[in-house]
């Protein structure tokens, strides 16, 4: 899959977590989801790993069902968290 999903509503730290978060350093409170194409995520990456941008917080809940091959991977590897 080429898109990474990110939806807030469904994060299960929202509030505590959002203002340390790269979606609200980049929209602010964010509402609803968004769609990052496979550049728009190599390129947070690269911010985040300059210090330029705080990590994705975003916590999804365990009962979800795992994700499509291939998203999610640098979040979840990078940030120990998913």
């Amino acid at each position: 899959m080429d898109t990474l999903r990110i939806d807030c509503g469904t994060c299960a730290v929202r509030g505590p977590a959002c203002t340390d978060c790269m979606v609200t350093a980049l929209l602010g409170p964010a509402e609803g989801y968004m769609e990052l194409e496979r550049d728009e995520v190599s390129a947070l990456q690269a911010m985040t790993a300059a210090g330029l941008l705080p990590p994705l917080r975003l916590v999804r809940s365990v009962s979800r069902l795992p994700p499509p091959r291939g998203e999610d991977e640098w979040f979840a590897s990078d940030q120990g968290v998913v």
